[in-house]
């Protein structure tokens, strides 16, 4: 069993056949265990009943819910024990607050890391983030769109780049997901991470975050949820770390 004895090397949004990743959460912990992944956060999707982008190319529909999540949560429990006897490696159940709309400015992402209580997105972003952080999750800003031109014109999620209150209620900002840079993130002194946002197995390259401290749940997430630094490392495609 490996112990980092530096940062630790973390992927903090990835998804599952639990909703539109294309791996078994057992698969997930094996294809990052292997590659030497110190955290490993499985952050699903939950959405409201009448997201607008289901009738999206590529959507299948797949989501976890409240009469699910205690399936989700206990599935993801038995991978954290197998995960950390094979690999050493810290598994931490979360979820993907998704609050899609037709107008890109209304449409947010949050991803709440260590959760352990169902939250649902029906009453809006807002109180599914205040609800989440009220649970002890870090809750990360997910691909926070700008407000100038994007390189991509649907599924923007711009609601934290103009919306000031809602940016007050969350832990951290995603300065990069993946290898795209939200550049506005940083002009604010927002408190950034980076995550690889996984679906699909290309998904490993690119910009990922290195968290000090002990290998402990509570410990990690009291750190995201504080404004104590952490690392960025870009992963090359051997997944080794480059600083």
């Amino acid at each position: 069993m490996r112990r980092s004895l530096g940062p630790l090397l973390c992927e903090l949004h990835a998804h599952t056949r639990w909703s539109d990743g294309e791996l078994t959460v057992a698969e997930l912990v094996d294809f990052h265990g292997r590659r030497g992944f110190d955290v490993l956060c499985v952050t699903d999707h939950v959405v409201r009943e009448d997201d607008p982008w289901r009738e999206l190319d590529g959507w299948n529909g797949r989501a976890v819910t409240e009469e699910t999540w205690s399936a989700y949560l206990i599935e993801i429990e038995e991978e954290a024990r197998r995960a950390r006897e094979r690999y050493g490696m810290l598994v931490v159940p979360g979820l993907e607050l998704t609050f899609n709309h037709a107008d890109p400015r209304e449409a947010a992402h949050a991803v709440a890391v260590g959760l352990r209580s169902f939250v649902s997105v029906e009453d809006g972003i807002e109180e599914a983030i205040e609800t989440a952080a009220e649970a002890g999750a870090a809750v990360i800003a997910a691909h926070p769109n700008g407000r100038g031109p994007q390189p991509m014109s649907t599924r923007l999620t711009q609601r934290f780049a103009h919306d000031e209150a809602l940016r007050r209620r969350v832990h951290r900002f995603e300065l990069f997901n993946r290898t795209q840079l939200f550049g506005w993130v940083a002009e604010a002194g927002l408190s950034g991470v980076a995550s690889g946002d996984f679906h699909r197995r290309e998904h490993l390259n690119g910009w990922k975050t290195l968290v000090p401290g002990p290998s402990e749940e509570d410990a990690f997430v009291e750190h995201l949820r504080s404004r104590r630094p952490v690392y960025l490392a870009r992963l090359d495609s051997d997944a080794r770390a480059a600083a």
